[in-house]
């Protein structure tokens, strides 16, 4: 019929009404301030006299020797928490549900660590770790090992925030994983079986290939949250990045800037910093995983 236009919900300007309320939200504490943010990377002076002062800030951050320290701890704790929590996520979920009956409960054990406030979690670990009367010397005194200084010595903050960072990861994880594992059809495995299939082929040929664009997501969601890792170090070491700065990171670094140095220019600039390796490595990373799932 000429001149007939077919309904599309996009074309619909009502539908823009419905956004309106979404839209204003993502606009005011998203785009804006990431807006604001590379706007004020190029200004100088305090919140309330700022002055343009061009890329001086960025010039400040890339020959910062601290910053380069916070980048390569960042870089360390991402290609080290990552993998190794995937892995032992991958392990725990299929034990789960494979091996255990009522999987209802684990799961909701699993989770209650993804719920609960990273601080707190932060202050039970510092007892863990403490030197003197930490559980964890205690179990290596099982095995004749001597008491390990965790939090107060530099050569130990970062593998101390590493293994903090492997345990706050598992939870979330294991929840998508468990998810992914009930959306696989179990018709393949009954087939597998009747084939006489050992259950690491079934693993290795229907279970891990199905798996993929969860752990995906999982990698992808897992490396930008290891790279604006803060919270886990400002929980366990007090506020401080622990002795010396040892395991300062980028997002601290940028907290340091703007809170503790006053110099908002040279945070925002770091801010733009980071974002823009976050989204590259991002990309890198998703354009790798669809080379290889091809």
């Amino acid at each position: 019929m000429r001149g007939f236009k077919k309904y599309s919900a996009e074309n619909q300007p009502r539908a823009w009404l419905f956004l309106a309320p979404s839209l204003l939200v993502i606009g005011v504490f998203n785009i804006y301030p990431l807006l604001r943010s590379f706007w004020m990377s190029f200004q100088g002076g305090s919140l309330t006299r700022p002055f343009f002062n061009g890329i001086e800030n960025y010039k400040t951050v890339l020959m910062d020797s601290t910053f380069h320290k916070a980048m390569k701890n960042t870089a360390l704790y991402a290609f080290t928490v990552v993998p190794i929590s995937l892995i032992i996520s991958l392990v725990i979920a299929w034990i789960i549900f494979e091996k255990i009956k009522h999987k209802n409960f684990f799961e909701t054990i699993f989770f209650i660590p993804y719920v609960t406030s990273t601080l707190a979690i932060g202050i039970v670990f510092k007892y863990f770790f403490n030197g003197r009367y930490g559980i964890i010397n205690h179990i290596l005194g099982w095995f004749g090992i001597g008491a390990i200084n965790w939090l107060d010595s530099i050569r130990m903050n970062m593998p101390t925030l590493i293994i903090f960072g492997i345990w706050s990861g598992l939870a979330f994880n294991i929840i998508i994983l468990l998810a992914g594992f009930r959306n696989i059809d179990k018709e393949h495995y009954k087939v597998a079986d009747m084939f006489g299939a050992t259950k690491w082929e079934q693993f290795s040929r229907i279970t891990f290939p199905q798996l993929i664009p969860t752990l995906t997501f999982l990698m992808t969601v897992n490396f930008i949250s290891a790279f604006k890792v803060y919270t886990q170090v400002y929980a366990l070491f007090g506020g401080k990045a622990g002795i010396a700065n040892s395991a300062t990171t980028a997002v601290y670094y940028i907290y340091d800037k703007f809170h503790v140095a006053q110099r908002p220019g040279v945070a925002m600039a770091a801010t733009v910093i980071l974002f823009l390796l976050i989204l590259i490595f991002t990309y890198l990373q998703n354009y790798f995983i669809k080379k290889v799932e091809h």
